[in-house]
Formats: structure tokens, C-alpha cells, sequence
């Protein structure tokens, strides 16, 4: 695939996100190459608050799902007709020239992919979590990090799984790493911290680890949702 002849869809799914949406769909917009962007779409899981206006008036495309990420991301890409899908959450902002650095990847025979990871924040601590996200390993992977992802391999892999209602993200890029190329591209997005700002980051950070080790282990999707809601959950 050549990168001119490519185009992206952007994915976002979304559930009472009016705070973020119409910041990240401007900056979108002011920080990419329309010509590579075919379209913005946002996958609403039944909004209350005004995100569906917002993405509206922000020249997004909006599509109605029901909740669940996996459930909307799946749905986004049964909607997209551009020749590679960017997934990306709300609050998640891809580098300037993100839509280039993917299209050079898939140019060279990188079928998914994602960008390392910065946090919106001076902590030491989350720099520190933040900085493994370099390695390309399953373990290193997260949402937050953005996916793209040619549609002829989101095909192949049969997209995301969702019987996951929490952890979709993970489950996803694991299975990816055994079928296709996986990069780690080297330029970083920025992620919000408010997880961290509203909890204890070191208890937080914590959950996800055990959470880790639970789905290595072998728990199931509704085990792993249940211990979720029960530590993570705000």
C-alpha cells in the first residue's frame, strides 16, 4: 500500500465525553493533513451530557452504538471506509504529523501499530510508567496508547472482542502480535491523567497490574470487569 493512495479513519468511542471531544476533534483538525483523513468518526455509546452536539458541530461524523468499547470501536470500523483505522479515546492526543508516521508504517509493511505514551502530568512517578511504553511487547500496550490498524488486518483478526467490557484494548493488541507486524512508533501521544489525579496513583497503577496478571493467568472477561468496578471504577 502506498501512503498517498492510503487514507485514515479516525475512531473514537465515546459515553458523556463533552468536556474533551470537540478539544481533541479541533486539535485533530489544526494538527493533520486533511488529504490523508478520510474521515472523523465518533462512536457514541448513548451520551447525555452533549457529546453527540459537540462532535457534530466539531466536523465529526457521529454513529449511535450501544455502550461497551469494544462494542463501539467494532461498530466504528463496520462504518469506516478509509484503508487503515485509528483508534483513539477522548482524552488521548496524537502527535502533530500522527496521520504521516502511520502511513509511512503501513508503507512499510507494519499492518498495526501505536505510539509511545506521555501522561498530562509533571509526576515522576507516571513518567516512570509512562516510559516502558516503549518496548514492543503485549505486556507494554494499552488504549491510551492509540491503535491504528490496516482494515484488511482488523478483518483478519475479526476485530475486537466483546465480551470485553474492560480490558478490550490489551486482549486486542495480544492477539495482533501473533498475526501481524506490530510497531511502536517512536513519537509520543499524551494521555489525561485524571485516573490518577482522582485516585492513588501508586494503588491504581497496582489494580492494572494485578489486572495483568489476572487476564496472564487465564481470568475471564466478567472477572476481570468485576474487579474493575470493584478497584478501578470512579
Amino acid at each position: 500500500m502506498e501512503s498517498s493512495d492510503a487514507s485514515i479513519s479516525i475512531i473514537i468511542p465515546t459515553l458523556n465525553e463533552v468536556t474533551h471531544i470537540g478539544k481533541l476533534l479541533d486539535y485533530l483538525l489544526k494538527n493533520s493533513n486533511s488529504r490523508y483523513i478520510r474521515e472523523l468518526l465518533v462512536v457514541d455509546g448513548g451520551s447525555q451530557d452533549g457529546t453527540i452536539l459537540e462532535a457534530e458541530a466539531s466536523g465529526a461524523r457521529v454513529v449511535r452504538s450501544m455502550p461497551g468499547r469494544a462494542l463501539q470501536m467494532n461498530k466504528g470500523a463496520q462504518e469506516a471506509s478509509g484503508e487503515v483505522l485509528y483508534f483513539l479515546h477522548a482524552d488521548t492526543y496524537p502527535p502533530p504529523g500522527f496521520e504521516v508516521a502511520i502511513l509511512e508504517a503501513v508503507t512499510h509493511g507494519c499492518e498495526a501499530g501505536c505510539f509511545r505514551m506521555q501522561f498530562d502530568s509533571k509526576s515522576r512517578l507516571l513518567k516512570f510508567f509512562s516510559w516502558f511504553t516503549r518496548f514492543n511487547y503485549p505486556l507494554c500496550r494499552g488504549g491510551d496508547q492509540s491503535l491504528f490498524i490496516t482494515d484488511d488486518c482488523f478483518l483478519k483478526s475479526n476485530g475486537f472482542n466483546e465480551t470485553y467490557h474492560i480490558y478490550e484494548d490489551n486482549e486486542f493488541t495480544t492477539r495482533l502480535y501473533k498475526i501481524t507486524c506490530f510497531v511502536v512508533l517512536a513519537d509520543k501521544v499524551t494521555t489525561s491523567a485524571r485516573r490518577y489525579r482522582q485516585k492513588s496513583t501508586l494503588a491504581l497503577q497496582f489494580h492494572f497490574t494485578v489486572m495483568h496478571l489476572k487476564n496472564f493467568l487465564g481470568v475471564g472477561p466478567e472477572a476481570l470487569y468485576q474487579y474493575y468496578c470493584r478497584y478501578i471504577a470512579i
